[in-house]
């Protein structure tokens, strides 16, 4: 059985990965997450290889797994929000329009590796003050890029393409780089 790790601290990673690989060791390295690059999926890569440099020992797994997650739309990208004021603005923003998540994964194993950019398109409801007022409070956004989760299913209308890119990691794309690689 591979020794594979997964550099993240989110919740909605792990589950989705343990759902292809089982069992995997978690580490969540320092990276600077602020390089933005021409497209949204060079900076989602550019900040998932920040991620791979900050592993320490990569060589000590059979497989390294990183990967970033962002929001996007008119030439914006909306990172995790600062605070509640910060979420709220955000989601007034998106609110009724399709924006773009994009997820930039590398898998890195023993010097080989694939990495790759996930585009998914996500259209909001029309929120209403309340609403967006009462998903702050209870929906715990703070962690999220764009102040929201999909798994949620409060603020999302329609999504086109993979619904795991959008919770924050692409499930049919890893697989097929984890198979590529011989992992799984």
């Amino acid at each position: 059985m591979p020794i594979i790790l997964l550099a993240s601290r989110s919740p909605r990673r792990r589950e989705l990965l343990k759902n292809i690989v089982g069992e995997f060791d978690v580490m969540a390295p320092e990276a600077d997450e602020s390089e933005v690059r021409e497209t949204p999926g060079e900076t989602a890569l550019a900040v998932a290889e920040a991620k791979l440099k900050a592993v320490p020992n990569p060589e000590d797994y059979d497989a390294v797994i990183v990967c970033d997650t962002l929001v996007y739309l008119d030439g914006v990208y909306y990172g995790k929000p600062k605070d509640e004021a910060d979420a709220k603005r955000m989601l007034k923003e998106l609110s009724g329009k399709t924006h773009t998540v994009v997820s930039g994964f590398i898998v890195w194993a023993k010097g080989k590796e694939v990495r790759q950019a996930v585009t998914s398109y996500v259209t909001f409801k029309k929120l209403s003050e309340p609403e967006i007022e009462d998903y702050v409070r209870t929906e715990r956004p703070l962690d999220k890029a764009g102040s929201y989760g999909a798994q949620d299913g409060k603020l999302v209308e329609k999504i086109e393409g993979s619904y795991t890119n959008v919770v924050g990691l692409p499930v049919e794309a890893l697989t097929d780089a984890l198979a590529e690689l011989k992992i799984i």
